[in-house]
């Protein structure tokens, strides 16, 4: 089930692995900021932060720090102004990634880098596995709740239990796609690294490292508050790392 809070530890951990990699004093342009959660974070740490997303995001109404809407396509900011780009688990929810890229180029200073955390392959493959988990923990809430109304209403209860089962089934039978681009089965492949390394590639971007984030968790959420931050990072080490963080060079522009 999704819990913000439990996402905000998650992109807390996230901002601790790779504060490393922005220059001292970087100036940072965040896509997709949604609460601008992680600008503050950066913020906090003493970097100039402006952080941008669509008028539509979810997270409009938890906001925490200052974000800009924008178009989706073009940065409303004057060229080479800014030393990183940073996105997290953003541009697999962007269909036409190349505005982006281009849009990125132009605002990054001739030195400066994009830093971008995507979900991996092995995210794709276990929030599917946990689908299913949580569909089978929902049968048995509803049988439970059944159990308790059978003792109020036989037939009115046995019907509405019924109901819900069919609803829950229709829902959680085929994983919902997170990127929207394909099936959730194909986001395996699509969400890899090779994948995204090739896709890099195949754009001429310049890719300078992609590493593992080293933490495990689903899209569900299933175990948010019984599995801490470091249970989560030993079982990433076994069942893979969620995320993976793509450091890409601007310093081929010209």
């Amino acid at each position: 089930m999704f819990n913000i809070k439990f996402l905000h530890e998650i992109r807390d951990w996230e901002i601790k692995q790779i504060i490393e990699l922005f220059p001292p004093n970087a100036k940072i342009l965040e896509i997709g900021g949604g609460s601008g959660f992680q600008a503050k974070q950066l913020s906090d740490l003493g970097f100039e932060v402006i952080s941008i997303d669509l008028p539509s995001s979810n997270y409009a109404s938890e906001r925490v720090f200052p974000v800009i809407e924008y178009d989706g396509n073009s940065f409303p900011f004057e060229s080479e102004s800014f030393d990183v780009v940073f996105s997290s688990n953003v541009l697999e929810h962007i269909h036409d990634l190349e505005p982006i890229y281009n849009e990125s180029k132009r605002v990054l200073k001739p030195d400066g880098y994009a830093i971008h955390i995507m979900p991996s392959g092995s995210w794709r493959f276990w929030t599917i596995i946990a689908n299913y988990i949580e569909y089978f923990q929902r049968i048995v809430k509803s049988l439970l709740k059944l159990l308790v109304n059978i003792l109020r209403n036989i037939c009115h209860s046995i019907k509405n239990f019924f109901i819900e089962i069919i609803k829950l089934t229709i829902s959680y039978s085929i994983p919902s796609s997170h990127g929207g681009k394909n099936n959730a089965f194909f986001e395996i492949w699509t969400f890899s690294k090779r994948a995204w390394v090739n896709h890099f590639g195949r754009r001429q971007l310049r890719l300078e490292s992609a590493k593992p984030m080293g933490l495990f968790y689903t899209g569900h959420m299933i175990f948010g508050k019984y599995l801490s931050i470091t249970k989560r990072s030993r079982w990433a080490k076994l069942l893979g790392s969620a995320c993976i963080v793509y450091k890409i060079s601007n310093s081929d522009k010209k």
